[in-house]
């Protein structure tokens, strides 16, 4: 049973003339009359009775019609349902990245593509650099966004880049270098730190830098490792030592004073897009993706 043989037998059920129904639907009369042979033969049921020129439901024509109807009813409302997500009527979008670029960086562009595709739904889950890969490689996560200067491993993903952000070196108001501008690497175990944990991309990029500048991040003294960038800045912002943090999350803070920044400047680095490319690519991910190569 196709989807076309209900089609013609609707059709010829609602004319009740095999040709009017043929002409409807722009098909021959020998067409619809096949069409309708085959649907009896293979279920071995009579649809209609054959009066001299007319024709007439049987009973099981009649139980039948309804049942019909109702298939193609959900295979027009399955149709327009793939319209809807070919042209982003509709949809979903499931995004994974890591904390600075979650909290800061990617929200402004959820808003424009939400602005410009009311009807997709966007879901982000956040997440460490190494979270945000598995997401990707299990197929949780539509696209996944982490800091681009990272030692991850890239094998298996789709990926490119794109303008991020940069670290900076902060200090609370009242912290020992809060009257100073420049403050030299070798002098960084003078101070106790707080610093985001282990496997976070803020970590590992501080860190690279750290040997960039010929110290050692082991003679560190490190005060607090904390899982976010708002306990960060907070606890730096309270003199729990100094801190290297995104400048996205840090605006405020400096913005109101709460906040110093210092050199050494760190360069600027860039974010890494994430997509697995066994797995389909639908026009919301196409869409999102136009969204962030516009930054």
């Amino acid at each position: 049973m196709t989807l076309e043989q209900l089609r013609i037998f609707v059709a010829v059920a609602e004319h009740m003339h095999v040709t009017r129904a043929a002409q409807a639907l722009n098909l021959t009369q020998s067409a619809a009359s096949a069409a309708i042979q085959a649907l009896e033969a293979r279920h071995a049921t009579k649809l209609f009775h054959r009066v001299g020129r007319g024709i007439a439901l049987t009973d099981a024509g009649t139980a039948f019609l309804p049942e019909a109807r109702a298939v193609l009813a959900r295979a027009d409302l399955a149709e327009r349902a793939l319209n809807d997500l070919s042209a982003l009527r509709r949809g979903s979008l499931a995004l994974h990245a890591s904390q600075t670029i979650a909290n800061y960086w990617l929200p402004p562009l959820m808003h424009r593509f939400r602005t410009q595709h009311p009807g997709v739904l966007l879901d982000l889950t956040i997440g460490n650099t190494t979270q945000v890969a598995e997401a990707v490689t299990e197929g949780r996560a539509d696209l996944g966004f982490a800091e681009g200067d990272l030692d991850l491993d890239l094998e298996g993903f789709e990926h490119s880049s794109v303008p991020g952000d940069r670290l900076v070196l902060v200090v609370g108001a009242g912290h020992p270098w809060a009257q100073e501008r420049m403050i030299a690497p070798a002098r960084f175990a003078e101070s106790a730190w707080v610093l985001r944990e282990r496997g976070s991309g803020t970590r590992q990029v501080f860190e690279a830098a750290l040997g960039r500048l010929g110290v050692d991040s082991a003679t560190l003294p490190v005060a607090l490792e904390l899982a976010s960038n708002e306990a960060v800045r907070a606890a730096i912002e309270a003199g729990a030592g100094a801190g290297v943090l995104s400048s996205l999350a840090v605006e405020s803070g400096l913005r109101f004073g709460t906040l110093l920044r210092l050199e050494p400047h760190f360069p600027a680095r860039r974010f890494r897009v994430l997509r697995h490319p066994e797995h389909y690519r639908s026009k919301a991910v196409e869409a999102f993706l136009d969204v962030v190569g516009s930054v």
